[in-house]
C-alpha cells in the first residue's frame, strides 16, 4: 500500500543543519495497521507528515504502491486524525458541517453527502450528535467527530498522530476498540504513532520502533496477537507482555524515558512542542 524509501528530513536552523529523520526505510502492506513508536522528540510527527505529504522531504521518497504515485502533496487516498481534536474541528460549526469538510468536493449532491456524513457518525456511536457543536461534546466525543470526517471521506488508508493522547485511560480504551472496529468493516489500512507502548501493541499488526534523533528505524516487530482483540483478554496473554517488554527495551535503549504505559505522559511533548519534531 505504501512504500517508504530511506527518507531523509532535516531543518535549517539558524544557519546550521537539525537531521530528524536518517535514512527511513519500510513497508506498509494492504489492510495492515501499522503502530510507530520511539523516544520523544525523535521525529515521528515528522514521519506522519511526510508519509501524508504535508511536509517536504530532504531526501528518500514515499511512494502509493498500487498506482506507484510519489507523495509530494496529500493525495486522495489519505485521511489524516491529528492529536489535538480541539485545533482539528470548527468550533463555530456543528458536528455534522465538521464531518461534510472533506466531502464537500468528493460529494456534489447535497443529499448523498447528508447521508455519509450520517453513516460515518453512526459508525462511530453518535448518531443523534449531528445538530450539536464541538463544544457541546466531551473530548472523547470530539475525538469520534475527528475520526468520523476522517472515515466519512472513505480513504484507503488513515494516518492517525496520537489522537488518544488528550482523553482519559477509559475513553483511551474505548476509542481504541472503536478503530479496531472501523478499521475491519471499512477494510482500511492504519498507520498510528503513538507514544503508548500497550497502544501500539495491542492495535497493530507490526510495530516500528524508532532510535532516537537523527531517527532510524530500529526494529520492526510482527504482532502475533490473535483477532479479534480485547482489553481484558488481549492484555492478559503472556505473549501481550513479552512484546510490550521488548519495545520498552527497544525505546530504552534509544534513550527514551518513562514505562510501558507510562510512555505517554513523556511523550506528549512531541506533538505539542513548537520545534517541528
Amino acid at each position: 500500500m505504501l512504500t517508504v524509501e530511506h527518507l531523509q528530513k532535516s531543518y535549517d536552523v539558524r544557519g546550521s543543519t537539525l537531521e530528524v529523520l536518517r535514512d527511513i526505510t519500510f513497508t506498509v502492506r494492504e489492510g495492515e495497521f501499522v503502530s510507530i513508536v520511539g523516544p520523544s522528540g525523535a521525529g515521528k510527527t515528522t514521519l506522519l507528515r511526510c508519509l501524508s505529504g504535508l511536509l517536504p522531504r530532504t531526501g528518500g521518497r514515499v511512494v502509493l504502491t498500487g498506482s506507484g504515485r510519489l507523495v509530494d502533496s496529500p493525495p486522495p487516498e489519505i485521511a489524516c486524525v491529528f492529536q489535538d481534536y480541539s485545533r482539528s474541528l470548527m468550533p463555530w460549526s456543528k458536528v455534522a458541517r465538521n464531518v461534510a469538510i472533506p466531502l464537500k468536493n468528493k460529494i456534489r449532491d447535497r443529499g448523498e453527502r447528508r447521508a455519509a456524513v450520517e453513516q460515518a457518525l453512526a459508525e462511530v456511536g453518535l448518531e443523534g450528535f449531528g445538530d450539536h457543536y464541538p463544544w457541546q461534546l466531551s473530548g472523547g466525543m470530539q475525538q469520534r467527530v475527528a475520526i468520523a470526517r476522517a472515515i466519512a471521506y472513505r480513504p484507503q488508508f488513515l494516518i492517525m498522530d496520537e489522537p488518544f493522547a488528550s482523553v482519559d485511560a477509559q475513553t483511551r480504551a474505548d476509542l481504541e476498540d472503536l478503530v479496531l472496529r472501523v478499521r475491519h468493516e471499512a477494510n482500511l489500512t492504519i498507520v498510528l504513532v503513538t507514544h503508548d507502548i500497550d497502544e501500539a501493541a495491542y492495535l497493530g499488526d507490526r510495530v516500528v520502533v524508532m532510535s532516537g534523533r537523527p531517527t532510524t528505524v530500529r526494529k520492526i516487530i510482527d504482532v502475533d496477537l490473535p483477532r479479534p482483540r480485547s482489553q481484558v483478554g488481549t492484555k492478559a496473554l503472556p505473549r501481550f507482555t513479552e512484546l510490550r517488554t521488548e519495545v520498552l527495551k527497544l525505546i530504552s535503549e534509544s534513550g527514551g524515558a518513562g514505562g510501558a504505559g507510562g510512555a505517554a505522559a513523556g511523550g506528549a511533548a512531541d506533538g505539542a512542542a513548537s520545534t517541528p519534531v
